[in-house]
């Protein structure tokens, strides 16, 4: 005597619209909800404006993100519970992430995440992107670049940055016709290769220093130059 066949699962459940959409829209605004509490009641836990503030930007994209994808994994068979799910990871999205990278950006406008020293052609653009990491000159001669202090600004750091020049080898000097700078000021570098220095590759360096309520805050610069016979 055969047993009778028992009905095979359905291997991908059906959804639908009526059940899915509102338990959707329930999971993102619950992720949305959580953004701006965590980010309003960590803003109101940190008193420095800078320590805590990169992991608070982070903590919730994380969370939303892998969390909503495991739920909705457990949940394949319940639409709803599998909505809500969903409705989470895009939280993660919209507005986690976008808030997240707003918030990081407004922190290393603020200086938070440290300070460069960008070093560029003479005359040419000098934001970050037109930075020069390297310099080949012939031994004897010299090049002036343009120097400027970045990741702060005025506003935060309004005092005065004091410059400082290195290398790494005596054959090469660094000039700094300046001495003090404000935050975004340029200022030339005068790279020059003395008569007999060896033909290989030096770094130098450009340090940018001030003191803010008894702490030192730092930016820096370095280039590799190139010495050709």
């Amino acid at each position: 005597m055969s047993l009778p066949l028992s009905p095979a699962p359905n291997e991908f459940p059906s959804y639908r619209a009526a059940e899915f959409l509102p338990a959707f829209l329930l999971g993102w605004g619950l992720g949305a909800a959580l953004v701006f509490g965590v980010r309003a009641l960590g803003g109101a836990l940190l008193p420095d404006p800078c320590q805590g503030h990169t992991l608070l930007a982070l903590l919730l994209p994380l969370l939303l993100g892998p969390g909503g994808l495991g739920f909705t994994a457990l949940n394949f068979r319940r639409p709803r519970r599998a909505a809500l799910g969903l409705g989470l990871v895009v939280a993660s999205l919209l507005p986690a992430l976008s808030v997240g990278a707003r918030d990081i950006g407004a922190l290393r406008g603020t200086g938070c995440a440290g300070g460069y020293v960008v070093l560029s052609v003479a005359g040419g653009p000098n934001d970050r992107s037109s930075s020069i990491s390297t310099l080949s000159l012939r031994v004897g001669e010299s090049r002036t670049l343009t120097g400027r202090v970045g990741g702060y600004t005025p506003t935060t750091h309004p005092g005065l940055f004091t410059l400082a020049a290195e290398s790494d080898t005596p054959g090469i000097t660094v000039q700094l016709s300046k001495k003090q700078v404000r935050a975004g000021e340029q200022f030339p570098v005068q790279i020059n290769i003395k008569e007999g220095t060896g033909v290989n590759t030096y770094t130098v360096g450009v340090q940018a220093t001030q003191t803010v309520k008894g702490q030192s805050v730092a930016a820096v610069g370095t280039l590799e130059v190139n010495a050709r016979p």
